[in-house]
């Protein structure tokens, strides 16, 4: 299936979840916010939330400041 990454098409497996995109991006376990189709995916359901062909995700990156 393809999807839009960041604005970027990626292909991927059919059936890929949220968390194994962030796995297979080397994102686990760091702190993102995750945008499926304009709505937040919460953490406690990446695993859970399946992609779909023409999904749009955008993954963004928590940066800490002071």
């Amino acid at each position: 299936m393809r999807i839009q990454l960041n604005g970027d098409p990626l292909e991927l497996p059919d059936g890929e979840t949220v968390a194994a995109l962030l796995t297979r991006l080397e994102l686990t376990g760091r702190r993102v916010a995750v945008e499926l189709n304009l709505d937040i995916v919460p953490r406690s359901q990446h695993a859970e939330t399946t992609l779909n062909d023409g999904d749009s995700i955008e993954v963004v990156h928590a940066i800490g400041g002071g």
